[in-house]
């Protein structure tokens, strides 16, 4: 089943979610109409590839013009309008920046599968239920409704100042009249009542002129109250949804809705800080005894100025955080001299400052990496196909200076990957006579100079955006807190449901939580130490918890990735509770199990009947991504073959739990047709016949212990010749032989 027929089967509150995300930047109508073909690309390695992602983009056009042409014969008048406006859109939206429209996909599906994941547990997890609170949902209304009322005071101020000007011609033209008459005619009684006229005309200046001071008043308090208030926390929630979707979470969505506060709160003040200059204006041509503007305007014009650039340094964020495009799902850990990627955003949009802002990119000042590449680019509006004013960065590298490498060999390993560093960023912006400089860092990264340090640094990542919202807390790991198991265990279900596809479902995560603790554990209270997790070697084992699991996720990703997104592969769960599972159903019936004393293998475990009705239960020899390498995991299921004593080799996996036809579960997913026997004729090369592998095992008892050089063989003579009868020898030489053990 597509990952797009499993989302449109969830529950309305889910599809909810679903829609959340689909918009002009890629419309749900084409996910629908493209899901098989959609789903079958690498959106995620195109969105950092940009000759792949011309590529994709051209063929995903190409699959628009062909359901164009079936809904044309099919005479669909109102799909055939939409589709003509998503092609123009597309084209005209990504065609400078196809990499674009590659994250979008490649977001939107990953998202899709998060939800999924949500879906298939039982209840919410609790970073997602606080990220998706109803109290923050309704302050950013409030916010959005605030904005606006502001800017609309704002602009009736502007009328306000204009009627002021007008008044004040006005009175400017009058008086200048009464000035240029004769002495002898301003003693006339006409003269003495336009005197008069003109008194009450400047005390209605005087009243506008402190009404409209009043006026900008409440409007500079009321942004200096959004800014202080909501907005900030509105910031600051996006900031933490960041740094939760860096390490596989919810999209952190809402940018582009700060952004228009942002850019109508810096209008609102700039428009604020002319009203001032034009009652400067006034101020220059007509003043009086006890005028309000040579008094207020210099506090107002201040607290306007001190406003902007409070906004302007909020402003400056980073949109996405540093990465490798080797590794877009283990954001924030750099090895030295690869590049990586960062992008930054302006959240303040104005025309004005177009390519007009230069951005320059450091790391943190212990003088032990640099930045190689380019470093300084200017920030602009076309880059980004929603238009935002932003610069991304493509071509750093960091560089580790020589004169500490010397001293690297002195590290342990968790020493490096627990070092955390930042990189920052420095501009300035130069508008209407202000110069403001702003600062930015990214989060926290971690440094690695060979790739198998990958794992523990990705750990260090999770640990701390769990842990912290501090953004710049490089001294983390001196003293790192302990996680709540609840939360962890949530981390670590993101962690299958962005890198393999699937989340974990109860049962599974109860069984890593009993893995991290040795018993079984309330999730709500427990309190895990960063050791546990990722130092201290898991009991009678060579390896950590953490290494364990990721060897797991490597395993998924490269060898049975479909298996895993279809749901048919159990994974964890314990010797002990398989054995319960299995042993009241038909004998044949088998998991899937990750083994737990070796690290990235995969095993089965079936249940069989004695003559005597006694339950057995098999396991075989865990695979491993070596053997996964030559031979196809659902292969290997169809093709399995065990031999007991004298019989005939048969194939025991008869269902996948609970009680699924092994067929119908795994045939799709069969590279080939089963192996069968082959003369020469059959199409050797030269004589030869092909050969194919097989993985084949005999149960031994538990009592046979070998005693001569003929027992070592993978089977004895006899079994040879039952075999011999069914097989060919090349068939048999080249087989996979795994030692199978009776239990």
């Amino acid at each position: 089943m597509s990952q797009w027929s499993q989302v449109q089967q969830l529950e309305i509150k889910f599809l909810e979610q679903v829609d959340q995300f689909y918009d002009d930047n890629f419309p749900m109508e084409i996910r629908h109409l493209l899901a098989q073909w959609i789903e079958s690309q690498d959106w995620e390695a195109a969105s950092n590839n940009e000759a792949m992602a011309t590529i994709l983009l051209q063929n995903l056009l190409i699959q628009v013009d062909e359901q164009l042409d079936r809904v044309s014969q099919e005479k669909n008048l109102l799909l055939i309008h939409n589709l003509k406006r998503i092609r123009k859109l597309l084209q005209g939206k990504y065609h400078g920046n196809p990499m674009h429209i590659a994250v979008i996909i490649s977001n939107c599906l990953r998202e899709e599968r998060r939800i999924l994941a949500a879906a298939s547990m039982p209840v919410q997890g609790p970073l997602e239920k606080s990220l998706q609170n109803s109290v923050v949902s309704e302050r950013q209304r409030n916010v959005e409704h605030k904005v606006s009322a502001i800017k609309n005071s704002a602009q009736m101020t502007d009328q306000d100042v204009k009627y002021l000007e007008d008044l004040q011609e006005e009175f400017d033209f009058r008086y200048k009249t009464i000035q240029s008459l004769e002495q002898s005619d301003k003693n006339s009684a006409l003269i003495k009542q336009e005197m008069l006229a003109l008194q009450a005309m400047l005390n209605t200046l005087d009243y506008k002129r402190k009404e409209v001071l009043s006026k900008i008043g409440r409007v500079i308090h009321e942004i200096d109250m959004l800014m202080s208030n909501m907005l900030t926390e509105e910031l600051l929630d996006w900031k933490r949804r960041q740094q939760i979707a860096c390490i596989g979470g919810p999209l952190h969505g809402g940018l582009d809705q700060l952004q228009n506060c942002f850019t109508l709160l810096a209008e609102s003040l700039f428009q604020v800080r002319r009203q001032l200059e034009k009652l400067d204006e006034l101020l220059t041509r007509l003043t009086y005894d006890g005028d309000p503007i040579p008094v207020q305007r210099p506090q107002l014009l201040e607290k306007v100025n001190f406003l902007l650039y409070n906004l302007f340094r909020n402003s400056f964020v980073v949109e996405r955080q540093p990465c490798m495009p080797t590794h877009p799902q283990r954001p924030m850990v750099l090895k030295t001299l690869i590049q990586f990627t960062v992008k930054l955003r302006l959240l303040i949009k104005l025309p004005e400052l177009n390519y007009q802002i230069r951005v320059k990119a450091t790391i943190d000042n212990n003088r032990r990496f640099v930045l190689c590449g380019t470093h300084v680019k200017a920030m602009n509006m076309d880059e980004s196909a929603n238009g935002s004013l932003s610069v991304e960065f493509r071509h750093l590298q960091p560089k580790e200076m020589k004169s500490s490498a010397g001293s690297k060999g002195n590290e342990g390993p968790h020493m490096v990957t627990e070092e955390l560093h930042s990189i920052s960023f420095e501009t300035q912006v130069c508008l209407y006579g202000l110069t403001i400089n702003l600062e930015t860092s990214s989060l926290p990264v971690v440094m690695i100079s060979n790739v198998s340090q990958l794992p523990n640094a990705w750990a260090s990542i999770i640990w701390y955006n769990l842990s912290t919202n501090d953004p710049q807390n490089l001294s983390f790991f001196n003293n790192p807190p302990a996680a709540t198991l609840s939360q962890l265990l949530e981390v670590l279900s993101w962690q299958f449901s962005s890198y393999v596809g699937r989340g974990l479902n109860s049962e599974q995560l109860n069984m890593l939580a009993e893995k991290l603790m040795g018993q079984q554990v309330s999730y709500s209270d427990y309190q895990l130490s960063w050791a546990k997790f990722c130092k201290e070697h898991l009991p009678g084992k060579s390896f950590t918890f953490w290494v364990w699991l990721e060897a797991i996720l490597d395993l998924i990703k490269k060898h049975i990735l479909p298996l895993w997104i279809d749901g048919y592969v159990m994974g964890f769960v314990s010797k002990e509770k398989e054995r319960i599972l299995l042993k009241d159903k038909t004998p044949g019936t088998f998991l899937l199990r990750f083994s737990e004393s070796n690290l990235g293998g995969i095993t089965f475990t079936w249940v069989d009947q004695l003559e005597n009705g006694d339950v057995t239960f098999h396991s075989v020899e865990p695979y491993n991504k070596g053997r996964l390498s030559a031979l196809p995991f659902a292969d290997i299921l169809r093709d399995y073959k065990v031999i007991m004593a004298d019989n005939v080799p048969e194939n025991p996996l008869k269902y996948l739990y609970p009680d699924i036809p092994k067929d119908k579960a795994f045939g799709k997913h069969y590279s080939c047709q089963p192996n069968e026997v082959s003369k020469p004729s059959d199409g050797g090369g030269k004589g030869y016949v092909p050969s194919v592998f097989i993985p084949v095992s005999k149960i031994l008892n538990d009592s046979t212990e070998p005693h001569s050089p003929s027992d070592l063989l993978p089977m004895s003579p006899s079994v040879y010749a039952v075999l011999r009868e069914h097989l060919s020898p090349t068939v048999i030489e080249t087989a996979v032989r795994c030692k199978l053990f009776h239990s």
